[in-house]
Order: C-alpha cells, then structure tokens, then sequence
C-alpha cells in the first residue's frame, strides 16, 4: 500500500484523574472520585503503542496538554499567588478546578478530524481541531491541539491545519471520534462517514444525555478539507444508544480500510439501512452488523467492544486490539468468534488500558488514525515518532516525573503545580520541542 495507516495515540498526561466531567459518559461517571494512578495510566498507554507498532502499524504519539491551565483559572476569577488561586477554586468551585486539571486530551480520537491527502480536492492532508464545545474540560484543549498539529505536520505544502470550527452550540465537533473512513486500499472514491446526534433539521432527540456532535459542523469539515460530496455520508446517531451511553460513535461501530463492524443499534434506522445497502452494493467491501441479542448495547458500552482498534496489518489480515475487559465476557466472545468464522477477523488481542476505561477511553479512543504516503511520513516530526529508543526514552520520563497516586486534595497543592512544570519541559526537550509549551507556562 502507497498510503498506510499512521496510529498516533494521546500520551496520558501526569495529572490523569477520575473527576467524572463527562455528560453521558458512564464509566466517567460511575468511577468518580476514585484514586488514580497516572504512572500506571501513562505506561499501559505505552505498551498498547509499542505492541500495535510490533504488528507492523505505523505508530507516533501526542504529547500530553499542559495542566493545569492556571491563567484560565486567573480569568474565571480565582486571583491572588498560586496558593491562593488554588486554594480559592478548590473551595469554591472544585469542578472547574478539576477542568483545568483533566487529561481527558489522552483521547486523541478526539483531537481532530482528519482527510487524507487521495481525498481533498487540493492532494493535501487537512486536519481540523475539535472544538470540543459540549464540555468545558475539553473545549480548552482546542488551542494547544492547533499548535502542536502545526507542529508535527510543519509542511505547509502538504498539510493544511484549520483552526477550530466556532466554539457554539450549532458547531459542536468532537473529531474523529465521529469520522469513518471506508477505502479499499486502492484510496480512490474513498466514503468519508460523518456521524452526528443533532441537527438544525428536525431530528429524533436523546431523552436523557445531550448529543455532542452537530451536522453543520460536519459539513463544515467536509467543505473545508475539500470533500467530493457524492464520497460523503452523513448518518445520524441513534438517540436510544445516546441515553445508553453512546456518547461518541466509535463506542458502537468500528472499521478500517474495506472492513466495518456495527452495532444494528448505532443509528437511526433510516440511516442503518443506508449504510447496509452502500455495503451490499460493492462485494469488495465487508459490513456485519452485531444484532442487539448478541451483545446489547449496555454490554458494548461496559466492555467497549467497538471501542477496539480494527486494523488491517501489512499483510492485508485484520487484527483487532480489544481492551481486556472484553476477553471474559461471553456476548463479546460470541461476536468475535462469529467475527473470526466468517473470516472478517483473523488476529485479537486482549490489552490491559484499564486506567483510560475506568475514564470511559478505550483502545481506539487513545488514537487517532491519520493516512499518509511516503513524502508526508519523511515530512513528520521526527520527535513524536515512537521508536524503541524513543519508547525506553518516554517510559524512563514517565517513571521520574509521574505519580502512582492522585486523589482530588492534591490538585490544590502549588508544589504539584511546580512538580508538573519541571515535567513537561522535559518531554518538550526530549522530543526536540523546546518550546512547545511556552504559552501555558507560568503561574
């Protein structure tokens, strides 16, 4: 294959915690408050990246966002030294102390949407931040997103790095965690899905858990990235699954390259059919559909099946990557068995990331995929390349710098404030980005 699929996964940053932000999110919330353990977190992380890039993936990393975000918490009102800005929001308003904390950017699927070069109209790679506006822990995440996809993808002659779309209401976007991408590795007429739970149309609506993603902000990125609308498909959540806990697509359906898998719950029925039939006319392709009485969909919320990386290794076999909370459940296995006898499926592999699923992430969320051909991969920022230097240099940091313990209280410490500062200036020197986190420092 020309073009190959990159995996660059979110490191988990040294402040992960359980503060269970996440609206519709239910291991999020079911786990707050519990003691995390961000060393653990950061090296489970970095196994799962050093074993997908031992199948023969192409792999990188996200370095982590800068936390805390103390200027924001000068901006909200907490004023005074650092003591004190600390002190004030954790009495008076722990959640957004707890906000500007999160390492809910460890997701990566949620830090862009991504259109491979064979797609855009101009032959570049476009790649659009999310604004992530559903939540505040997640809407300041935007910026620095930005800066660091300039970053790595520094080639302006290849790449094209958007800002943001708006950061309202009507064009809510949470990256690719809603964008598939169907090809049959010739990527010519490529189907680039976008997935959404509301629109400005008249829509079915969620009863209890707002959507997150708007249509018009996927069509905004479609446009933007130079998308042939007759290669685009706009399916609608379906908002049962919402309420159940689908807060992003990838939670209920996964794919890569010519193969997908779906839950028969995951979208409006209209628009499951829809899909079915774009399948069933083109042989080349694979679809199954997991029926509700195979595994419903509070049992692939809670193991997050879907929530696996589906990859097709170089030599053209699937392999999933699943979370291990999937390997001992008997609707799970029953679904992968089928999977495998139908020859959809030839390799899985059961990983231990249960730091990120306690938060409500699993395999796949931890990524995002992005397409690239032999110039674009030269062009990469040598320094997020996860090598097996790169990968001893990352866990030695990770174990000097990370706690194996974190409980609320110690967020309004200032000494973990300075802790933090002294780490991730070491990651900005060790990936050759020395001063990648500029703007965020100082307290």
């Amino acid at each position: 294959m020309s073009n190959r699929e990159w995996q660059f996964d979110g490191l988990v940053g040294p402040t992960h915690n359980y503060a269970g932000l996440a609206t519709g999110n239910l291991a999020a919330a079911h786990n707050a408050g519990m003691v995390s353990n961000p060393r653990m977190a950061a090296l489970q992380g970095l196994e799962k990246m050093l074993f997908v890039r031992n199948l023969g993936m192409k792999q990188a990393f996200l370095p982590p966002h800068y936390r805390p975000l103390v200027f924001e918490l000068k901006r909200l009102g907490f004023l005074g030294s650092l003591g004190e800005s600390l002190d004030a929001a954790y009495t008076q308003a722990p959640h957004l102390l707890a906000a500007l904390y999160s390492s809910s950017f460890m997701w990566a699927a949620n830090a862009a949407t991504v259109t491979p070069s064979p797609d855009a109209a101009d032959g570049k790679t476009h790649l659009t931040p999310a604004n992530l506006t559903s939540h505040y822990h997640r809407s300041v995440e935007a910026a620095f997103s930005e800066r660091l996809l300039n970053r790595i993808f520094h080639n302006k002659k290849l790449f094209s790095i958007h800002n943001a779309l708006p950061p309202v209401e009507l064009m809510a976007d949470e990256g690719a965690a809603n964008h598939m991408r169907v090809n049959n590795n010739d990527n010519k007429n490529s189907l680039n899905i976008f997935v959404y739970g509301k629109s400005h149309e008249v829509t079915l609506r969620t009863q209890k858990h707002p959507p997150r993603q708007q249509r018009a902000a996927s069509e905004a990125i479609a446009r933007l990235h130079g998308l042939d609308a007759e290669h685009i498909m706009l399916l609608q959540q379906s908002p049962e699954a919402i309420d159940r806990g689908v807060f992003h697509n990838d939670v209920i359906a996964m794919n890569t390259t010519r193969l997908m898998v779906v839950h028969e719950g995951a979208f409006i029925p209209e628009h499951q059919k829809k899909l079915a039939a774009y399948f069933a006319a083109r042989p080349e392709l694979q679809f199954f559909e997991v029926r509700a009485d195979e595994l419903s969909v509070e049992d692939a919320v809670s193991t997050y099946l879907f929530n696996s990386q589906l990859l097709e290794l170089p030599d053209q076999t699937f392999a999933l990557v699943s979370p291990s909370e999937c390997s001992n459940h008997a609707g799970v296995r029953g679904v992968v068995d089928r999977l495998m006898g139908q020859g959809a499926l030839h390799h899985v592999h059961y990983l231990d990331v249960r730091e990120s699923m306690r938060n409500g992430g699993g395999p796949a969320c931890l990524r995002l995929r992005i397409v690239l051909d032999a110039e674009r991969e030269e062009s990469l920022h040598p320094g997020v390349v996860l090598t097996d230097q790169k990968y001893l240099l990352l866990k030695k940091w990770v174990e000097t710098h990370y706690r194996d313990r974190l409980q609320f209280s110690d967020l309004r410490d200032p000494a973990f404030v300075t802790e933090l500062d002294a780490a991730y200036q070491a990651l900005a020197e060790l990936i050759g980005m020395p001063d990648l986190y500029d703007p965020w420092r100082g307290y």
